[in-house]
C-alpha cells in the first residue's frame, strides 16, 4: 500500500468546493479543511506509488480552484491501534 499527504492551496473562495471534488477522487480516503499555510490536506492510499501519481497530479492537483499541492509520501505508518494489536499477540 503506498499512501501520501496532501497539502492544498485553493483559490480563497473555493476552498469548499475544491474539497468536494477532492474526495469524490478515487484513492482520496479524507480530505480536511485546515488552518495555516495551506487550505486543505488530502490522505491518499494506492494500491502502488506509481498509481499516486494519477491520483495527485492527473486527478488533485486538476479540480477547479486548486493553486498548489505539496505531497508527502509515506514510508512506513505507526498507529496506536497497530502498537496495541501487536502486543495483544506478544509482538515488539
Amino acid at each position: 500500500m503506498a499512501d501520501a499527504i496532501v497539502l492544498i492551496t485553493t483559490d480563497s473562495d473555493m476552498v469548499g468546493d475544491a474539497a468536494k471534488r477532492i474526495v469524490e477522487l478515487d484513492g482520496v480516503r479524507d480530505v480536511y479543511s485546515v488552518a495555516g499555510d495551506v487550505d486543505l490536506v488530502a490522505v491518499v492510499s494506492a494500491d502502488r506509488f506509481e498509481n499516486l501519481a494519477q491520483i495527485i497530479p492527473e486527478g488533485i492537483a486538476k479540480v477547479d480552484g486548486v493553486a498548489a499541492t505539496q505531497t508527502l509520501m509515506a514510508f512506513r505508518t505507526y498507529s496506536k491501534e497497530d502498537e496495541e494489536a501487536a502486543f495483544d499477540l506478544g509482538g515488539d
